[in-house]
């Protein structure tokens, strides 16, 4: 089975700069740990990496981070960060993410952003300039947000987007779940009318606190598939901001007061839920898994630099799971 995980992340708090990394996610997440949290069945493996805030000045620099990583850890394609409501300040940024070979997109992160910010003026011009250069725009939004993103789908037709996480909708708890909204639901209709936009089966175990369950959220995976058909859903990990919950069950490295902690299998646990409900509904498991974010992202055989270099030893997560917290 071949996995090409539509939204991973990897960050270095030593090398890049964010503001908001905190608990068991202010640390290295980098080659090391993916390697630790690889997907059994997988007999290939690949990866998108998106862009995971750093601040604005690190955009670039990110890039290039994750780019000497790419051959070892598997990337063949990178979204970068990008305020696309700068006006020549875009232009010359985006003229800058032209010259590195891996990028595939743009993410200019909307789920705090105000209101009307994503149909601006400056907004709609920078995501001309991003539909220009053949790339595409992941709409990382909050479900009351979604109307805006149908819109912004709307005013730019020849832009590729993706929804990020389903846009987030509330899910509860494995415990107490809790059912997709009308309004949600009929938001999510309402976006994936337009054909040029395509949906991330991702990020629901974050929303979920990382307390979750295959039957809790099946009925929202329902709801994708309903919308955007099987040809425009693509499955993304969102490792390692949804791997972050309860321990898991006989973890040694539990925390003794039961805080929210690194959860190991957590990756591969969300890989098989997607295609245990795929398969259960007769969807083409490959189609979600691989092709669609192949497609969408335009990788076909695109190469991963030649320039593999290793990590310089750092307190990363594995240590943080051993103790070495301090």
């Amino acid at each position: 089975m071949r996995v090409l995980d539509s939204h991973l992340h990897l960050w270095d708090p030593e090398l890049l700069h964010y503001t908001w990394l905190d608990g068991p996610l202010a640390w290295l997440f980098g080659a090391t740990e993916i390697e630790h949290a690889r997907i059994p069945r997988a007999t290939t493996e690949r990866a998108v990496f998106v862009q995971a805030e750093t601040v604005e000045d690190d955009f670039l620099d990110e890039v290039r981070w994750v780019a000497s990583l790419a051959q070892r850890v598997g990337v063949v394609g990178i979204v970068a960060g990008a305020r696309l409501d700068r006006g020549t300040d875009t232009t010359a940024h985006l003229e800058g993410l032209a010259g590195e070979p891996l990028v595939v997109g743009v993410r200019h992160n909307l789920q705090g952003e105000p209101d009307g910010l994503a149909v601006s003026a400056a907004f709609v011009t920078g995501a001309r300039e991003v539909a220009a250069r053949g790339w595409s725009f992941d709409a990382c939004a909050r479900a009351s947000q979604l109307p805006e993103i149908a819109r912004l789908a709307a005013a730019v037709p020849e832009l590729r987007m993706v929804l990020d996480h389903l846009g987030k909708p509330t899910v509860g708890t494995a415990d107490v779940p809790v059912a997709p909204t009308m309004e949600w639901v009929r938001d999510l209709d309402d976006l994936a009318r337009h054909p040029n936009v395509w949906c991330k089966l991702s990020g629901l175990p974050a929303e979920a606190g990382g307390d979750w369950s295959p039957e809790q959220l099946a009925p929202f995976l329902d709801a994708a598939a309903d919308a955007f058909g099987v040809e425009r859903l693509m499955w993304g990990s969102d490792w390692p901001v949804s791997v972050i919950g309860p321990a898991e069950a006989d973890d040694p490295y539990a925390n003794d007061d039961g805080s929210p902690m690194y959860q190991p299998t957590a990756r591969s646990r969300w890989a098989e839920t997607v295609i245990a409900w795929a398969e259960r509904r007769g969807h083409d498991v490959d189609a979600i898994l691989w092709r669609n974010a192949e497609e969408f992202y335009r990788i076909g055989a695109r190469p991963t630099p030649a320039d593999a270099r290793e990590e310089r030893p750092r307190r990363g997560l594995l240590g943080w799971l051993r103790g070495e917290r301090t």
